[in-house]
């Protein structure tokens, strides 16, 4: 398959982060290739179930567009005043050069948003890591 980007998006309470200790968030523990939380290492979205994937790209434009309405659409629910908008020309030039764009956000209530493109076929620092093709 062409290099591509994988869609994920977690929305959770930060006490799962959290539960107690992160191992559930380390590849190797029984929990981790179904668990519905975000990984400690980004590119270790690539080995949970490839039914958390919510989209898939081989445009940088597409998924770039993705990005900015996810954030778009949670915008309202930013903890503080911080509201960061994604520089569109960053984000389009950094997905072309097969980078990862991960981002996150605490939320009102205590909860804890994340944003993230994934590349694949190869994943540009974890190499060996296998596609999980949807």
């Amino acid at each position: 398959m062409a290099p591509h980007h994988h869609a994920y998006v977690w929305i959770g309470h930060g006490d799962v982060l959290v539960k107690p200790g992160d191992a559930h968030r380390r590849p190797g523990h029984p929990e981790f290739p179904s668990a519905h939380v975000m990984p400690l290492e980004s590119a270790d979205w690539l080995l949970k179930a490839p039914t958390l994937i919510e989209a898939t790209f081989t445009e940088a434009e597409e998924a770039a567009d993705w990005y900015a309405e996810q954030m778009a659409q949670h915008s309202d629910a930013l903890a503080g005043t911080y509201a960061p908008v994604p520089d569109r020309t960053e984000t389009v030039r950094r997905l072309a050069a097969h980078e990862d764009i991960v981002g996150g956000w605490w939320l009102t209530g205590g909860r804890f948003l994340s944003i993230n493109l994934i590349a694949c076929s190869p994943h540009r620092v974890r190499r060996e890591y296998v596609c999980p093709a949807r």
